[in-house]
């Protein structure tokens, strides 16, 4: 059954990334919104495509590929595709469900507005964008 847009904006108050947001944002974004059913091993993005937008979790999850290496796995309440979001280009990494997988997604185009008017939220994005820079350097690291 599909999500209301209530229970959308109640998944997006889980995430990190729009902690702190306003009620008039989550609800902004929640309206904005697509849901997304995914089989198992099935493609959600494919690395090389022009990205446009980002995917929250809802339930399954997300293994992230690039080349044959598995890069990292996110599970319900995180995101990926943020990279996209900003710069609009192609994408550095394939994703794949883990399982049966419900997304939300949320295009560039729906959610660059709200970044520019939302300081808190293009502060969360940043904090995320530069903990996965230290975390993938701390791999290289090691």
């Amino acid at each position: 059954m599909p999500l209301s847009t209530e229970d959308k904006r109640a998944w997006l108050a889980r995430v990190p990334l729009f902690s702190g947001c306003d009620d008039d944002v989550l609800d902004t974004l929640a309206a904005a919104t697509t849901e997304f059913d995914f089989g198992a091993d099935q493609a959600i993005v494919q690395q090389g495509q022009v990205g446009n937008g980002l995917y929250v979790v809802v339930t399954g999850g997300a293994s992230i590929i690039s080349g044959h290496d598995e890069l990292i796995r996110f599970g319900p309440g995180e995101f990926f595709g943020e990279l996209s979001v900003i710069d609009q280009q192609p994408r550095a990494a394939s994703a794949f469900a883990v399982g049966p997988t419900t997304c939300l997604a949320l295009a560039s185009w729906d959610l660059m507005p709200i970044l520019e008017r939302d300081p808190k939220l293009t502060l969360n994005l940043l904090r995320e964008v530069i903990g996965r820079l230290r975390h993938a350097d701390m791999q290289l690291r090691h």
